[in-house]
């Protein structure tokens, strides 16, 4: 009898637990690392980038940092038009910095590069970590700023939590062709706007398609799927806003008319090839895809540097000339 009583008590104890886990999960969750681990030895690499170190505000007032990238044109006959630019998202981990030092020489031979620091990483102010809920804010600031520095269109790129936050924002913002439709309802009346920039490409790499399974791939551990909506639901009642309205596999089948690429490792064990599968399941026809085999996650350039450049500069390029016609 008293094994059967523990045996009928376990599952019951544990399913008591899930919330109070799952709230510790959520502050974890919203409390990420500004800067990742090495971040101090690239400074030299970023610095040598040049550009220009930049101030801006997300849509909520926040304050943000990042990095502006002239572009620089290539030896391989593109010409970058000075009204073109990339919007460079990072991780939940550390600053825009790892991103720009692997990807901003070869984005700005297509186009004009902000690297963005979001709420809560790098350079920007205090806030929690919200998985695109409020980070569409920041990257409404972001197309503000390009906005007025005269910048006309726009392609999000962005890896794991910065690929969440593109898909996100293109389903929230808007892609920026219906100006009326995209409109801030909140904006002060009488007030002259520079036009906010059309978004005409996304490429997102390591994305899950729900949030709970990044919470539940790490922990590999029985409920965690439970888990991860229990540490999900604990962000949205802490901000007031719940990320998983927003979760990839809700956003992307809003991407109809902007161009997207997919982009996976072949062993990542954060998002796995399933996973992967499904997110392309659910986006409209025609997403381009790119798996990067023995890649794990977030790392597909690393492994296989030639292979990625030429896949994101073709899709980019193909963009950004409709968008010029």
């Amino acid at each position: 009898m008293r094994r059967l009583l523990l045996a009928v008590a376990a599952p019951v104890a544990a399913l008591l637990a899930v919330r109070p886990v799952g709230d510790r999960l959520a502050r974890r969750l919203m409390d990420a690392p500004r800067t990742s681990p090495g971040e101090d030895a690239l400074r030299p690499a970023v610095e040598a980038l040049g550009g220009e170190v930049v101030r801006l505000l997300a849509r909520d007032g926040t304050r943000l940092a990042g990095r502006w990238l002239p572009a620089e044109p290539g030896a391989d006959g593109w010409e970058p038009d000075p009204r073109e630019a990339i919007l460079l998202l990072h991780g939940w981990t550390g600053s825009i910095v790892p991103d720009l030092v692997a990807h901003g020489p070869f984005l700005r031979r297509t186009a004009n590069v902000l690297g963005l620091d979001l709420r809560g990483h790098g350079g920007s102010a205090d806030a929690p970590t919200t998985f695109g809920a409020l980070e569409v804010e920041d990257v409404a600031g972001a197309l503000a700023w390009l906005g007025d520095r005269g910048i006309r269109r726009v392609a999000l790129v962005g890896s794991s939590m910065g690929g969440i936050v593109a898909l996100a924002s293109v389903a929230v913002l808007g892609d920026g062709r219906l100006a009326a439709a995209d409109a801030d309802p909140a904006a002060p009346a009488g007030v002259a706007e520079a036009p906010r920039p059309r978004i005409v490409a996304v490429i997102v790499e390591s994305v899950t398609p729900e949030l709970a399974l990044l919470v539940a791939r790490r922990l590999r551990v029985p409920l965690g799927r439970r888990l991860g909506e229990q540490a999900f639901a604990g962000v949205a009642r802490a901000v007031g806003v719940d990320p998983r309205a927003t979760e990839p596999a809700r956003a992307v089948r809003l991407l109809e008319d902007v161009p997207l690429l997919l982009i996976g490792g072949g062993a990542d064990p954060i998002v796995t090839m399933r996973d992967a599968e499904r997110l392309a399941a659910a986006a409209p026809e025609g997403t381009a895809r790119l798996t990067v085999t023995g890649a794990g996650h977030g790392n597909a350039h690393a492994v296989d540097p030639a292979g990625y450049e030429a896949a994101v500069a073709a899709h980019l390029r193909s963009a950004f000339a409709v968008g010029r016609s």
